[in-house]
């Protein structure tokens, strides 16, 4: 039985919606969606949890960059190293985070590398 990709966002919706709280509204649900669909980003769907990552081609380096992520934190923990390991098929050679600061603490291995600040441009 295949499952379809609409049937899947649509019961993992709430993580990813969960997570976009965090995004600084660069994004909605449907955009992300888009993104996936046309094979820009990935989505993993879980039973109580989801994620989406993004391949990002550097000018010297390729990184998997887990982008979007709710549910279940153990679940979320435990699915890193599968979809590490299906991104070196990609040949990467780094890993990188865009979340809150608790993934630091949640997830071993990983050092901050920058901090992203975000300001809203009044255009009156």
């Amino acid at each position: 039985m295949t499952i379809s990709l609409s049937a899947e966002w649509s019961r993992c919706s709430k993580y990813i919606e969960d997570a976009l709280e965090y995004a600084a509204g660069s994004h909605e649900l449907d955009d992300v969606y888009a993104l996936v669909e046309n094979g820009d980003a990935q989505f993993w769907p879980f039973a109580d949890a989801a994620i989406v990552t993004e391949i990002i081609r550097y000018p010297r380096k390729s990184a998997l960059r887990f982008w979007l992520a709710g549910g279940n934190l153990e679940t979320l923990v435990a699915a890193e190293p599968s979809i590490i390991a299906w991104a070196k098929g990609y040949n990467i050679q780094s890993v990188e985070i865009i979340g809150r600061r608790g993934w630091h603490r949640a997830l071993n291995g990983y050092e901050p590398a920058s901090t992203i600040l975000t300001k809203e441009v009044d255009h009156e």
